[in-house]
């Protein structure tokens, strides 16, 4: 009950600081919101886009799954909930840029690799990485004497990039791309290093865009 106390404590904190009397930041978001972000990002808790791009209430529209990854379009009586979100975002809310986070350490790309997917009654896991199965095959054809740290962290990376290659597969999304109202970014947070890199298409690479933080 300690960490639930904590939480409301938390939201005591959150309501002071935007919905006190000094505050007017929520006027304009009570009743529509107006993001031009959308963040894919993974469930993991040290991965919060919200906190690692210092944004605030309104800034970004998010999805956050295992591994971050999206899958290919698909249109079936199936529940997609990735692929609604990005509806709702690019249809609705016309954002202007999709953002695949990935990062370091990435406990769903290290299951994949190493078979380990899924538990004792379940299977929910296991068939949502396959997704980034292509990623897996690349690397470990690319890669095949390599450490096993290396391998994770090349697959890491190329999960980001299969699954900027899948939002490609939704039409709604091309024809924002044709138009130029829309853009796609690949970023992966070092963990271990504190530090931000980006796909860059001219270079074929994720290259760091930050630097490191003074220690």
């Amino acid at each position: 009950m300690k960490d639930i106390e904590r939480f409301i404590n938390g939201f005591r904190v959150f309501q002071n600081d935007y919905f006190g009397s000094d505050s007017t930041h929520f006027e304009s978001l009570k009743k529509r919101q107006n993001p031009s972000t959308m963040f894919i990002g993974c469930s993991d808790s040290r991965v919060d886009p919200a906190i690692l791009t210092n944004s605030s209430p309104g800034d970004l529209f998010m999805v956050r799954n295992v591994a971050n990854l999206v899958p290919p379009y698909q249109m079936d009586d199936k529940l997609h909930g990735v692929s609604a979100a990005l509806e709702f975002a690019v249809c609705h809310l016309e954002i202007e840029h999709i953002i695949i986070l990935g990062h370091s350490s990435c406990g769903g790309i290290k299951a994949l690799m190493d078979g380990t997917c899924g538990c004792k009654g379940g299977g929910f896991i296991s068939h949502w990485m396959s997704i980034a199965q292509p990623a897996k095959d690349k690397i470990l054809a690319e890669l095949p004497d390599k450490d096993p740290t290396l391998q994770r962290r090349a697959a890491e990376q190329a999960a980001i990039l299969l699954s900027l290659e899948n939002l490609h597969t939704f039409p709604f999304i091309t024809d924002r791309i044709r138009q130029g109202k829309l853009s796609l970014h690949g970023w992966y947070f070092d963990i271990e290093q504190g530090e931000l890199m980006a796909y860059q298409p001219h270079a074929g690479a994720f290259e760091y865009v930050t630097e490191k933080a003074d220690r």
